[in-house]
């Protein structure tokens, strides 16, 4: 099993959003970032877990887990010429952009970039580093170890 940050916009879909939703479940769709793509599309498989990660508003941090529920497939809306992740060089037959069904497991309080900036012991997480904006990344098993045990 890995571990994963994966951020959303709680304007989008929040924590409560994703547990009012049918099965709990959700489409992790839009991503346009190629290394975010490939974690989807390479590494993540069923099972593995994930911090919910509020970002862009007012209290960024992590506001549950969550699982990856199905495997990577194409994502519709880079074929839908009205979405804004509409993406005219992507095909059906070539799709170039990917999403992973994720499913919450629980919401927690929420643990803010300021709270996971005063531990040591997450100086190497890589939300917390210079310069990270990447939507999804990983989480080393013991720094999930230990955010998961001040939730």
């Amino acid at each position: 099993m890995r571990y994963w940050l994966m951020k959303s916009e709680p304007s989008d879909v929040s924590i409560d959003d994703l547990g009012a939703m049918h099965q709990q479940t959700v489409t992790w769709y839009g991503v346009r970032n190629y290394q975010a793509r490939n974690f989807m599309r390479d590494q993540m498989r069923v099972g593995d877990r994930v911090f919910f990660y509020h970002s862009s508003c007012k209290q960024p941090g992590i506001a549950g887990i969550a699982e990856v529920s199905k495997l990577a497939y194409p994502d519709a809306t880079q074929f839908d010429p009205g979405s804004k992740y509409f993406d005219p060089k992507a095909t059906p037959q070539s799709p170039r952009w990917f999403n992973v069904d994720v499913r919450l497991v629980k919401k927690t309080r929420l643990v803010s970039i300021k709270e996971l900036r005063g531990y040591p012991e997450l100086a190497t997480l890589r939300i917390l580093q210079k310069g990270s904006r990447l939507s999804i990344t990983p989480v080393d098993p013991a720094e999930w170890d230990f955010i998961a045990g001040i939730l």
